[in-house]
């Protein structure tokens, strides 16, 4: 696996991966996250992808299939602001199939070399938090510790980092 430099080209690639990963998460009937409807058809999460492509974003590659996604940015309004300096994972997701296994930690561990690049003091993230909270047990098992909790309507969502220092 290998990680490339994510371009407004892979507009497709990005798309196709979240769209498998809502077809993932609904057939598990796990439909809190995400919803059912793919991102592709939702112009807001469009809008979303495209401007996390304008910003640093990387994709991990088995051959030339997407394995990953990730992209660096700012976090969200409702999320609690950081103090001290920081890179903020904005935007992250795996392929689901046998080969991609990893490339969620691949990218985060790239996350974690980036922020050290730019002498940052941490690394942060936010996910959903609902059902079993399989997506931060996930986290923590790649590092990061949960700090704030958030609700966004009836989402309930939690911050984690991973301090570097």
């Amino acid at each position: 696996m290998r990680l490339r430099r994510a371009t407004a080209d892979d507009l497709d690639t990005v798309g196709a991966l979240f769209d498998d990963a809502v077809r993932w998460l609904t057939e598990q009937g796990r439909t809190g996250q995400w919803g059912t409807e793919p991102f592709s058809t939702v112009p807001k999460r469009v809008e979303t992808m495209r401007r996390w492509l304008a910003g640093e974003a990387w994709i991990a590659e088995v051959g030339a299939r997407a394995a990953g996604f990730a992209a660096f940015g700012e976090p969200q309004a409702h999320i609690p602001p950081s103090d001290v300096p920081e890179l903020y994972v904005s935007g992250l997701v795996g392929a689901r199939f046998p080969e991609a296994r990893g490339a969620g930690r691949m990218l985060l561990k790239h996350a974690e070399t980036r922020a050290a690049e730019q002498g940052v003091e941490r690394v942060r993230v936010d996910c959903y938090a609902g059902d079993d909270r399989a997506l931060v047990a996930f986290y923590v098992s790649a590092g990061f510790t949960p700090t704030d909790t958030f609700t966004v309507g009836t989402w309930p969502g939690q911050v984690l980092e991973l301090r570097l220092r």
